[in-house]
């Protein structure tokens, strides 16, 4: 009889990559957690590991700074030292081979189309609803290094994150609740308190 161990053992093959965007810059997150584009293409900066937490959904995480890519409710992204619900991207490929991804939790509440990650022509990090996946902006050649193992990441609820960022109330759910959505905001179940 087999005992299970207590220390996870990486089990998910991921890669680690270089993502160019189709406006001609790297994807680089600095030090502070910052993200824009450069054209340096030996930067450690522009080092991602590409997790795949689900099907044809990845968290991209800096090799660097270790911190991960995330899309709050504003479209605007950040860095978060935690993984959470909002460090989740669909991985899509499109029609000219390169890759769009678009984030797992909000979408335009009329129309219902993606917020995507994207770059403009000045290298600076776009708002994800103003991304279009038809665009250059959006579309990311990976650029793969090498192929490693990772453990899967724990998810954390939203609202744990540091700092805590605008963009709707912070899901509740867990990794085994799938989150419901209403217009792109997480919808909450109705508490008996209120903070």
């Amino acid at each position: 009889m087999k005992l299970l161990s207590t220390i996870k053992e990486p089990q998910l093959k991921g890669i680690v990559t270089r993502l160019f965007c189709r406006q001609g810059f790297y994807l680089q997150m600095g030090q502070d957690g910052s993200m824009d584009g450069t054209k340096d293409d030996s930067t450690n900066s522009s080092l991602f590991n590409l997790i795949p937490v689900g099907l044809r959904v990845v968290a991209i995480q800096s090799v660097k700074t270790g911190l991960y890519i995330a899309m709050n409710g504003e479209g605007h992204l950040y860095s978060s030292e935690l993984f959470t619900a909002e460090c989740k991207f669909k991985e899509s490929v499109f029609e000219n081979y390169y890759v769009i991804y678009s984030s797992m939790l909000y979408r335009q509440k009329e129309s219902g189309r993606a917020w995507f990650l994207g770059l403009n022509k000045e290298g600076q990090a776009m708002k994800g609803n103003r991304v279009k996946k038809t665009k250059p902006a959006a579309h990311f050649l990976p650029k793969p290094i090498e192929v490693a193992m990772y453990r899967e990441p724990s998810l954390h609820d939203v609202g744990e994150a540091v700092p805590k960022l605008a963009g709707g109330p912070p899901s509740k759910s867990t990794t085994s609740e799938p989150v419901v959505m209403n217009g792109g905001k997480p919808v909450n179940k109705p508490d008996k308190e209120e903070t």
